[in-house]
């Protein structure tokens, strides 16, 4: 971990970032630049965590920088550019790149420490999803069952009524604006409600459970529509752990992280009860994610063990709907939503784990490659950027 400090916090080299001090950093503003290009790796000081991972012995030399010094790239309309400038120019804070199970490639920006978690905020949805396919072979989870099977609530919210795939594929009818900068609705609420945001009122502080069942439905029916909104995977780790009957941290731990072979620490935030951000909460290191991803091309599997089951990679991979998710998505107009997981719909059937801020997670199955891209964008959402990147993860897959 990065330790702590109230000296000044500087990052040399990096001429976009001036200097400030820990006290300058509070939870008004820790998810805003430059404040977040410390608070990104160090969350835990930040927010209450629960542990899913811990350093376990030496890991491998890095491969370096090398062979992103010269790829040429080409970004959206034509201009060129460097593997290496766009992770400078892009606000990155770290980069892995794998090929055939081996790490190939690997930068880390100069404020950044290699060890310490990251933030990886939606990103978390996807291990969410893979957790999900774990809990279903084991005969604990029913994608086709109500989710009031698993979390009682009281009629009338919108998951009152969802089962458990309309959480999976974000199929909700849920009345809920996924608005990032809101500081007065029920997106603040939820954020308050996480410990995210700074309580208005200590006497009426909630829980993330009571806000989520109290969340109404929309007009239309679930199923009907691709409605992306992060509620409905918090509600979907609250399924998880009440199905498997133990902490969603704990359950993750031993059922996901340690077989997949993790080595770095990880966390992931918890609100007031305990209940863990399943949505956006995890923090882990950019070689851990990148061994994440190569468990899911290689089909679930990791340290010649089935982790996660073969038929839900596949799944992920065919069986989204297309046409619900071009209606409302325009990121991948060839691809779906399945699982938590984005298929983009390219010619190479690349899958992608996506958060806000700019974490990537994407898998070139064709190319046998995994890149995981780490960053501290000021702009929580930006569309251009988010083409951009789009554009330049598929080249560099297929160019490393």
């Amino acid at each position: 971990m990065v330790a702590a400090t109230q000296d000044a916090l500087s990052y040399p080299g990096n001429d976009m970032t001036n200097g400030f001090t820990r006290r300058d950093v509070r939870l008004a503003n820790w998810r805003e630049h430059p404040y977040s290009r410390w608070a990104f790796q160090n969350v835990s000081e930040l927010v209450p965590v629960a542990p899913i991972g811990m350093p376990r012995g030496e890991d491998e030399a890095s491969p370096g920088q090398d062979g992103l010094l010269d790829m040429q790239l080409e970004l959206p309309g034509g201009a060129p550019i460097t593997a290496l400038e766009h992770l400078r120019q892009s606000h990155g804070d770290a980069f892995v790149a794998m090929r055939e199970g081996r790490l190939v490639a690997e930068w880390h920006a100069p404020h950044a420490d290699p060890d310490a978690p990251h933030l990886i905020f939606s990103v978390s949805k996807s291990v969410a999803g893979l957790l999900a396919g774990i809990a279903v072979e084991e005969g604990l989870l029913d994608p086709a069952a109500p989710v009031t099977d698993y979390v009682p609530m009281p009629k009338g919210g919108a998951f009152a009524s969802a089962s458990v795939r309309h959480l999976l594929d974000m199929t909700v009818s849920l009345r809920f604006e996924e608005n990032y900068l809101d500081r007065q609705s029920d997106f603040d609420r939820y954020r308050r409600a996480m410990l995210w945001n700074p309580e208005h009122d200590a006497g009426k502080a909630e829980t993330l459970e009571k806000v989520l069942v109290s969340l109404p439905k929309d007009d239309c029916g679930h199923g009907e529509r691709y409605h992306y909104a992060s509620p409905a995977t918090d509600m979907l780790g609250l399924v998880i752990e009440r199905a498997a009957g133990r902490r969603y941290h704990a359950y993750l731990a031993e059922k996901l992280w340690k077989p997949m072979g993790a080595r770095g620490l990880a966390y992931v935030t918890v609100d007031r009860e305990g209940t863990a951000r399943a949505a956006g909460g995890i923090c882990a290191t950019a070689r851990d994610l990148a061994r994440l991803g190569q468990m899911v091309l290689r089909g679930g599997a990791a340290g010649g063990r089935q982790v996660v089951p073969r038929s839900w990679i596949d799944d992920i991979a065919t069986n989204g709907d297309r046409h619900l998710f071009a209606r409302e998505d325009g990121s991948f107009p060839n691809g779906h939503y399945r699982s938590c997981w984005y298929a983009t719909g390219d010619d190479h059937g690349s899958l992608a784990a996506i958060g806000i801020h700019e974490q990537w997670i994407w898998i070139d199955p064709v190319r046998d490659v995994v890149l995981v891209k780490l960053s501290s964008r000021p702009e929580p959402s930006n569309d251009d950027a988010t083409r951009r990147e789009i554009a330049i993860l598929g080249q560099i897959a297929r160019a490393i």
